[in-house]
């Protein structure tokens, strides 16, 4: 005989062999997992689903084409857009303190990006679609003075700190970054953001993996000595209330 939706409910009386009541919720599969095979745009609402609330007001600061947000009704969000091609910097933003529920940060995270005299900013291929779809990608950052993959943490570095101060406390940040290798040296980026992020006030509250769909290719290699990244990003940062620690929040 099959069950009544009804019977699949838990029994608030009921009582674990152990004599502690049995916890409330039904079994499921339908959870948000980590790691997802397939675009930014398959992945990110799943990151929204999870940690931002119907409605909440949200500024995507480097919106760049509206990539992430191609699956998501953006009518169920109060969404704040902006890019460096509208001329507003992910630096220097024109909100007020704690005015903000969300912010959405993507900043170029290839160190190509950074090279003067580089006529294709991040490489070819992949880099190609990375750029098309980042509306500054044909211009060098402002005022950076670092060089290279260190370039790199210096804007995750000041868009975290400027997020930081339009978020309210509690606030969520997201962010997308990759791993990346620089000169022959292994950088794991979204470890440095962290612990950057924590520096500047935050909290990591979760991690999402991005595989691409396709298996990544070179035109030449002589000698691989670093696993060839086919993986990004989303971490979840919430900003710490003055006065509190990373050790006390709780969710």
């Amino acid at each position: 005989m099959a069950l009544k939706q009804l019977d699949l409910l838990p029994d608030p009386k009921r009582r674990t062999p152990s004599g502690r009541k049995n916890p409330d919720g039904v079994a499921t599969t339908d959870l948000v997992v980590s790691a997802h095979v397939g675009t930014n745009a398959d992945v990110f609402p799943y990151v929204l689903r999870l940690h931002v609330t119907t409605g909440a007001k949200i500024a995507d600061v480097t919106y760049g084409k509206g990539v992430f947000w191609r699956n998501v009704n953006i009518d169920t969000y109060d969404l704040h857009p902006s890019d460096i091609a509208d001329e507003i910097d992910c630096r220097s933003l024109p909100y007020e303190d704690g005015s903000f529920d969300c912010v959405v940060f993507d900043p170029p995270y290839m160190e190509g990006f950074f090279r003067k005299g580089n006529t294709t900013k991040a490489g070819a291929g992949t880099h190609n679609a990375f750029r098309d779809h980042y509306s500054n990608g044909d211009e060098a950052p402002k005022s950076n003075t670092r060089k290279w993959h260190a370039a790199v943490l210096q804007l995750y570095e000041e868009g975290g700190r400027e997020s930081h101060r339009v978020l309210r406390d509690h606030g969520v940040l997201i962010v997308k970054c990759q791993d990346e290798v620089s000169a022959n040296r292994q950088n794991l980026t979204h470890v440095e953001v962290i612990n950057a992020y924590a520096r500047i006030g935050f909290f990591c509250k979760d991690l999402f993996i991005v595989v691409r769909p396709n298996r990544p290719g070179v035109s030449r290699l002589l000698k691989q000595v670093h696993a060839r990244k086919n993986h990004s990003y989303f971490l979840v940062f919430v900003k710490i209330p003055k006065g509190k620690k990373a050790s006390q929040m709780r969710f």
